[in-house]
């Protein structure tokens, strides 16, 4: 057992949860610092079976990248609730009903993880992102917490830099 324990290096430093950074252009004024928490890129790969007498092989089918939930706090100003209803005009128009083009409302996205000086040791970049899901939250006079808003991203690709 003591052998097993040599074998981890001495500068051996994870990953932290909470060092972490999701970008979004700057056209969209949505601040990195209104992210409270994000989940980090999801890959589904499908099986296809290969029939053959009374067994089953199977190889790799279509794969597809999952949705990304991220959680903005929501401060009185700069508003990110604003900021989140101009990325969604972009997708669609309430009042007019009118939709918009994908080259508009899809927008690239990066995720950093940093190390515990603040440099990137993980980057995502993850493609073509557009809103499939915003909550508001709700309001409450019992809750004296921050007001939060999530929202779920559905990207095309997720390229992992390094």
């Amino acid at each position: 057992m003591a052998d097993l324990l040599m074998k981890m290096p001495d500068p051996y430093e994870p990953k932290r949860k909470n060092r972490f950074i999701l970008t979004f252009p700057t056209s969209l004024g949505i601040n990195s610092w209104y992210v409270e928490s994000a989940a980090r890129p999801k890959i589904t790969i499908a099986s296809k079976d290969i029939a053959f007498l009374n067994t089953k092989t199977y190889v790799a089918g279509m794969f597809e990248w999952g949705t990304i939930g991220v959680t903005f706090r929501d401060p009185i100003g700069p508003s990110a609730a604003q900021a989140l209803m101009e990325w969604v005009r972009l997708h669609a128009e309430s009042v007019t009903g009118r939709m918009g083009y994908a080259a508009g409302y899809k927008k690239d996205v990066t995720l950093e993880m940093l190390d515990p000086t603040g440099v990137a040791v993980e980057k995502w970049i993850l493609q073509g992102c557009f809103l499939t899901d915003v909550d508001f939250q709700g309001v409450s006079y019992t809750d004296d917490g921050l007001q939060t808003i999530s929202a779920t991203l559905r990207p095309d690709r997720c390229i992992l830099v390094y």
